[in-house]
């Protein structure tokens, strides 16, 4: 899964991951979990581990939506879904070049350093490549979890991919047991 530290953290994308895919939604209401994400972060927390969403939001610089309405957006996630331990956001669109954009890593090295840990700490779910192009560029583990917005594509090039939230947080959860009884082994 790359990444060398032990796991203290798994970030989120939240549209088409944490929550049904609204394209640019403004309206709170419309916030719907996708179907195994309660689940999923509930074991992520039991586990002790923080958890945050990385986003790309460029319906704000579009002018489709606005900041307030992104928050608002965002405030319902937590709602849905429990408190997150760290937001990152980015506001710009394509064109703009930003290096927080994904598929640059500017906002999960954002997220790592307000959470005080290296990206090797950090795990990264998404469910496109972007979101996978993300994670490696800022040296975090990265798990695809393919919707049908998802090239094929991006599936083959992904070098984890799981069937549901619930199962990218199991492959994390086993990887991290696997690497913790590989160093406690007599050398």
């Amino acid at each position: 899964m790359g990444g060398t530290g032990t796991l203290k953290a798994v970030l989120f994308d939240r549209d088409g991951t944490l929550v049904v895919d609204v394209p640019y939604n403004g309206d709170p209401q419309l916030v719907r979990p996708m179907e195994s994400a309660r689940s999923a972060l509930e074991r992520v927390r039991r586990e002790g581990l923080a958890t945050g969403v990385v986003s790309n939001q460029s319906g704000i610089a579009r002018g489709l939506v606005g900041r307030a309405q992104v928050d608002a957006v965002n405030q319902r996630v937590e709602q849905l879904l429990g408190p997150f331990d760290v937001w990152q956001i980015c506001p710009h669109g394509p064109e703009d070049g930003c290096p927080c954009r994904k598929p640059a890593p500017g906002m999960i090295l954002a997220a790592c350093r307000d959470l005080g840990i290296e990206p090797s700490e950090a795990a990264y779910v998404g469910d496109i490549g972007a979101d996978m192009d993300a994670a490696t560029a800022a040296g975090a583990r990265a798990v695809l979890v393919p919707t049908s917005v998802t090239l094929q594509a991006e599936i083959e090039a992904a070098a984890v991919v799981a069937g549901d939230l619930a199962h990218a947080v199991e492959l994390l959860l086993q990887g991290e047991r696997s690497a913790t009884s590989r160093e406690d082994a007599p050398a």
